[in-house]
């Protein structure tokens, strides 16, 4: 309750107030990851981390939205979607005005402005404003398709897509025309739609 924080890292002088808190904080800068994932290699030091990411492949969705029915695999993922519900954007871009609900969109959104471009990739002169863009450009070169399908084997080369994908299964329409009601598997399904009302008007 004093605010004193007694516990510090020796590796990057962060201080905690409670022993457990800084135990907890070292491991980002031990190199071990006890947590490894048995269908990809990839490895956590946080059974929280490894527990979120194990969702990836099992397509566990257990954060439910009251407002609108979409599902989330994380809780940050959730609470972020909460936000667009909510209406808030607190971070303006300086030049433009333009508001975002994260900090991270916010600096994404500066780099069209700045033309900045730094993730490069390391096969081809292309250059992006996200690393997610290198990451998903990058499946181009290796013909990689690292999310799979349970239900039919199909594989695909983004999260997104194969998202959509288990919808054709599932039968789920989760995005709903605000104008009429009709559901749609995918949001571009609905925008399509939602041209044709702006047609009729």
């Amino acid at each position: 309750h004093t605010g004193e924080r007694p516990f510090l890292c020796a590796a990057c002088g962060a201080r905690f107030g409670r022993a457990s808190s800084l135990a907890c904080h070292a491991r980002i800068h031990a190199p071990r990851k006890p947590y490894a994932c048995a269908e990809c290699g990839k490895s956590f030091t946080q059974l929280s981390s490894y527990q979120s990411h194990r969702r990836v492949h099992t397509g566990e969705r257990p954060f439910l939205c009251p407002q609108c029915g979409l599902t989330f695999a994380d809780p940050s993922s959730f609470r972020r979607h909460q936000r667009a519900h909510q209406g808030l954007k607190p971070y303006s871009c300086s030049e433009c005005s333009k508001s975002f609900r994260q900090p991270a969109d916010l600096a994404l959104h500066r780099r069209t402005h700045t033309g900045e471009r730094p993730w490069r990739c390391p096969e081809c002169p292309k250059a992006f404003v996200a690393s997610w863009d290198l990451k998903r450009h990058r499946l181009t070169h290796s013909g990689e398709r690292p999310w799979t399908c349970g239900e039919c084997g199909k594989g695909f080369g983004e999260r997104a897509a194969l998202g959509k994908h288990r919808r054709t299964h599932s039968g789920e329409r989760p995005y709903a025309c605000g104008r009429c009601g009709k559901g749609f598997g995918g949001v571009s399904g609905l925008r399509k739609h939602e041209r044709i009302h702006g047609r009729r008007e």
